[in-house]
C-alpha cells in the first residue's frame, strides 16, 4: 500500500502534463493537418517564414505552387503553410 502512496504524485503529475501539454498539442497538429489538406487553387496563404501568397497549383507530392507576386511563383512543402487568410469557394457541380 505504501508503493502506491509513493507514486500517486508522479501518476497525479503525468496526468495534468498529459490534459494540459500532450493533448492540446495533439489537437493542434490535427487541426494544422486538416488545414493543409484542405488547401486548393486560389487560397491566400501565409508560410512560416512569412512570404504571402496565392495558391497556384497542389501538387501530389506534399508540395504546392504559390505566386508572391506577378510572374513569381515559387514551390512550397505543405506543411510550411502557417495560416490559410481567405478560401475560395468550391466550383459548384452543374
Amino acid at each position: 500500500m505504501e508503493a502506491i502512496g509513493q507514486f500517486l504524485p508522479l501518476i497525479l503529475i503525468f496526468a495534468i502534463m498529459y490534459f494540459l501539454l500532450i493533448r492540446p498539442q495533439q489537437k493542434k497538429v490535427k487541426e494544422h493537418q486538416a488545414m493543409v489538406e484542405a488547401l486548393r487553387r486560389g487560397d491566400q496563404v501565409v508560410t512560416q517564414g512569412g512570404l504571402i501568397g496565392k495558391v497556384v497549383k497542389v501538387k501530389e507530392d506534399n508540395e504546392i505552387e504559390v505566386e508572391l507576386g506577378e510572374g513569381v511563383k515559387v514551390r512550397v512543402v505543405k506543411s510550411t503553410i502557417a495560416q490559410v487568410l481567405s478560401k475560395t469557394e468550391p466550383a459548384a457541380n452543374s
